[in-house]
């Protein structure tokens, strides 16, 4: 009999989404096939790292467990680790350290330390997305599948991944990069960008401190929201269009292009409660022509090799009523939450979750 190997579910990190990263993992967990692997979800505070056991479940965590079960915090975050249970379940946690030397813990009903074989990344934000955790499993040599370390380095930068694609044909919207310590002059930005524009961190995700402003008034609590996370910023101009987004994957050295997907809502962008608060209509395959379809699919693919990306990914566009596709951002480790888009991508392309991820494993 083959020995199962020891899956390391990671979750967690540093960033405002790290609710957002442990609802991910905790959908991806039901997935895994406990037949051929070991799934132990791994939560990374800012210096230690935990497996989370439930004492009542063990390693099967129930398809109805939620992130507000399980909210997980490290001492690092100013108090000390603890469960909270917010529904009538009590579902109570057990987390055990991991040794990052090994890359492995010791858990009950183990024992010896358990250590891991593959990784799972599914931590929005950093380090799961900045390259720093890419580089600990590659100085490891622990097999992932994601992104490399240079790679998720580069895409994570919004400025800098803009700058790298400017040789590659794509069309992106102008912008102006601000350094927090560096002088600036609303009125220089509004004159560059124009007005409606967006004021964005270059880093993070879920819409975090990204703010739409229509009038020079509303450009200082959009750079201060902005300025909160991360000291790095981008205003940049507002193309008028239709919100699209195409998830693609490479697998056995074959590239795996997803529905295109249409974003609908009334807010004003697609943010934190569009994402997740259910403030959004996804639909589809989108209601686009098959022609503008193949378009953005290709252009995923073409974005996709030239950036030099692995694993699954999500590129996120606007596209004019002439339809001129412009680039926003590339997501390298996109939300897997019941409600992310990714999911149902592949739900619509007849993909099955629990066989992609037994071949994404295998093929590590």
């Amino acid at each position: 009999m083959v020995k199962k190997q020891n899956i390391a579910v990671m979750c967690g990190g540093e960033s405002s989404e790290c609710e957002v990263s442990l609802s991910s993992a905790l959908n991806v967990l039901q997935y895994i096939d406990r037949n051929l692997f070991n799934p132990y979800l791994v939560f990374i505070g800012r210096t230690n790292w935990y497996v989370v056991k439930g004492k009542e479940f063990g390693f099967e965590y129930p398809s109805e467990l939620k992130p507000s079960d399980v909210m997980i915090a490290a001492k690092e975050y100013s108090y000390d680790l603890f469960y909270t249970s917010t529904s009538s379940s009590n579902f109570e946690i057990e987390l055990f350290k991991v040794d990052q030397t090994e890359f492995g813990a010791i858990v009950s009903g183990e024992s010896n330390l358990v250590k891991f074989d593959k990784a799972l990344i599914i931590v929005h934000g950093t380090p799961g997305e900045n390259g720093l955790l890419q580089g600990y499993l590659e100085m490891k040599k622990i097999p992932f599948f994601s992104c490399s370390s240079y790679v998720s380095a580069i895409t994570f930068d919004k400025h800098s991944c803009k700058r790298f694609l400017d040789f590659a044909g794509v069309k992106m919207a102008r912008d102006m990069f601000i350094r927090k310590e560096t002088h600036y002059s609303n009125r220089e930005i509004v004159r560059q960008i124009g007005l409606p524009m967006f004021v964005k961190p270059t880093v993070g995700g879920s819409s975090f401190g990204v703010s739409k402003v229509k009038s020079e008034e509303e450009l200082d609590a959009a750079i201060h929201s902005a300025f909160s996370e991360c000291p790095m910023i981008l205003a940049e101009e507002a193309i008028s269009g239709r919100e699209l987004t195409c998830g693609v994957y490479s697998l056995n050295g074959k590239v795996v292009k997803l529905p295109v997907t249409e974003i609908v809502t009334d807010r004003e962008f697609f943010d934190y409660e569009a994402k997740y608060l259910g403030e959004s209509q996804e639909i589809c395959p989108a209601p686009i022509s098959l022609g503008l379809s193949t378009k953005i699919q290709n252009l995923t693919e073409h974005i996709y090799n030239y950036m030099g990306c692995s694993g699954i990914v999500r590129m996120d566009y606007i596209v004019t009523p002439s339809e001129d596709i412009y680039f926003l951002e590339v997501n390298t480790i996109p939300g897997m939450t019941r409600m992310s888009l990714v999911p149902k991508m592949l739900e619509v392309a007849g993909i099955e979750m629990k066989g992609l991820l037994t071949d994404f494993l295998q093929s590590i």
